[in-house]
């Protein structure tokens, strides 16, 4: 594995700037997250350090080297696509052992076997060996098709939306085994997703990104507590964080919003809110508000029922405050 570092990294279609001006460093078996709505240049970003894409500004370097140069081939990646590009007519062990047969790996046949062992040991589907690809559910064939980036040994694994095709249950499950599989080897791994809970749960790092540019990098726990921005603040919580007219509640404020999560308003005190629907989730219970024609969610104790129009009172705690743009303020 590598560390793999972006330099002010550019790249432009036409008159539309796709990725602008990114740097960030991805540590030596991190796992980072890119993390964006459609169109925000997650996948560009991914296709700038494979290869599959040119340049057209700064640098990428993979374990201190640059490669702005060499072929995807050259830059020794290995890619996870949203579809499973798997071939149907194959096994699943010859599915696996294809890119090791590559006439640039040369890997010898007993080492191939090792390795297509291992990685199905990993993935959990070695009594699929001599399945064919058709043959296979959804989710075993997306393990596959993981499983062939994985019997590789890259500077780094590049992942782009590789669950969001799956279905809820399987995407959890998958989750949670991609995570222990890249904590086991150790893998550097870059994964691009719009999903926040796959952001959550899977990073040490994500990257945020907004139209082309990044603009918070840090950990989950940095991102969700300490956005910079409204956007940033938006792409982290469910439910999503409430962005309020700090006017709305009494006293001094730092900004012209405050943005409330709902575990941070408390009820007993302050404001009138009127109830206008609860959600009960069993493990918790969501209330939506409205506040002089403001809607907000908030979580609360789930043994509790609410009457639609009910009224209670809400006041702010640890508020984040932003100003009329969506710029943090401090």
């Amino acid at each position: 594995m590598a560390e793999v570092t972006l330099s002010n990294v550019s790249k432009a279609f036409g008159k539309t700037q796709a990725v602008s001006d990114i740097s960030m460093t991805i540590g030596d078996g991190e796992f980072v997250v890119l993390l964006g709505p459609t169109g925000a240049g997650k996948t560009t970003t991914l296709r700038l350090i494979s290869g599959l894409e040119k340049l057209d500004a700064g640098s990428v370097h993979i374990g201190g080297r640059d490669v702005g140069q060499d072929t995807p081939a050259q830059r020794d990646v290995a890619m996870v696509f949203q579809q499973y590009s798997l071939y149907p007519h194959l096994t699943v062990r010859d599915n696996l052992a294809f890119p090791l047969r590559s006439p640039i790996l040369k890997t010898p046949e007993d080492e191939i076997a090792r390795k297509v062992h291992e990685i199905a040991e990993v993935l959990q589907i070695p009594h699929k060996l001599d399945n064919k690809a058709t043959e296979l559910s959804g989710g075993e064939m997306q393990r596959v098709s993981i499983g062939r980036a994985l019997v590789r040994d890259p500077s780094i694994y590049l992942m782009d939306e590789p669950l969001s095709s799956l279905d809820a249950k399987l995407r959890a499950d998958l989750r949670v085994e991609l995570k222990r599989i890249q904590a086991e080897l150790g893998s550097t791994l870059l994964y691009v997703t719009h999903d926040q809970v796959e952001a959550m749960t899977m990073a040490n790092k994500i990257g945020v990104l907004e139209e082309g540019r990044l603009v918070q990098f840090g950990t989950p726990k940095e991102i969700y507590e300490d956005p910079v921005s409204v956007y940033v603040a938006s792409r982290l919580g469910l439910p999503r964080i409430n962005i309020l007219p700090s006017g709305l509640f009494p006293g001094a404020h730092k900004g012209a919003q405050i943005g409330l999560r709902p575990e941070n308003i408390r009820q007993g005190d302050g404001v009138e809110a009127r109830v206008v629907r609860a959600e009960h989730l069993g493990d918790q219970t969501r209330l939506h508000l409205d506040v002089q024609g403001h809607a907000i969610t908030t979580l609360t104790d789930p043994h509790r029922t609410y009457s639609s129009d009910a009224m209670i009172r809400i006041s702010p705690q640890n508020p984040l405050y932003f100003d009329a743009q969506g710029a943090r303020v401090a």
